[in-house]
């Protein structure tokens, strides 16, 4: 049997996991992760709509909203270095999986660091983030103290305990026309940010020039 990890005659056929990956770059490196998970999400959703025989969408959902949390994670994580590099503050990554926290954290950061992203311009330009964010959070009735960000990738939580959709009497529904549209303007946001933080802001900044190409 041929190895996964091996080469396709066709060029069209491979998946290369270090053309998009840098050795030199740790925050563009996840960026460019951030996209795959979020474009899987929707390309996921996109193909629900189309095919859904035998309801396979309602075991597809947790893989779709994985990677959507996973790659909101990533681009608020890259935006959390980035802005820990321009306040030059020594600190890298900050926060666990709990999107709802690090969002937080990146908007009292765009609030020190005064460059040319206002709170008022970073709220307006995640203000379908923050709406979903609240949304989930509603629902999966997490606290920073009770984190249960993992409700997509298992039935319950380290103790066992049952997520919200597991025992609720009634359905639990995801329109995924909606997602899709709302998940387009959620990645393209993100995207903006990132690239504009560190394509503008730290690529301008020449005390930090020889530090943005390791990340640190």
């Amino acid at each position: 049997m041929q190895p996964i990890f091996s080469r396709n005659e066709d060029i069209e056929k491979i998946a290369f996991l270090n053309w998009r990956i840098s050795s030199d770059d740790a925050i563009l490196n996840m960026t460019n992760m951030a996209e795959g998970f979020l474009n899987s999400a929707i390309r996921l959703a996109k193909l629900n709509l189309i095919y859904n025989d035998h309801k396979s969408a309602d075991i597809l959902i947790f893989p779709i909203l994985t990677n959507a949390n996973h790659g909101i994670e990533l681009y608020l994580k890259a935006m959390t270095w980035m802005l820990n590099l321009i306040l030059n503050n020594g600190t890298k990554i900050e926060g666990s999986h709990n999107i709802r926290q690090i969002y937080q954290t990146v908007k009292a950061k765009i609030k020190a660091y005064k460059g040319k992203i206002s709170p008022k311009d970073f709220a307006e330009a995640t203000a379908e983030l923050e709406n979903y964010i609240g949304e989930l959070f509603a629902k999966i009735e997490a606290t920073d103290q009770k984190d249960r960000m993992d409700f997509s990738r298992y039935p319950f939580d380290t103790k066992y305990d049952n997520h919200f959709y597991v025992d609720l009497i009634g359905n639990v529904e995801i329109d995924l026309e909606n997602f899709v549209k709302r998940f387009e303007i959620i990645s393209q946001s993100l995207e903006n940010l990132c690239d504009f933080i560190y394509y503008q802001e730290l690529r301008d900044d020449t005390m930090l020039s020889t530090d943005i190409s390791n990340g640190v």
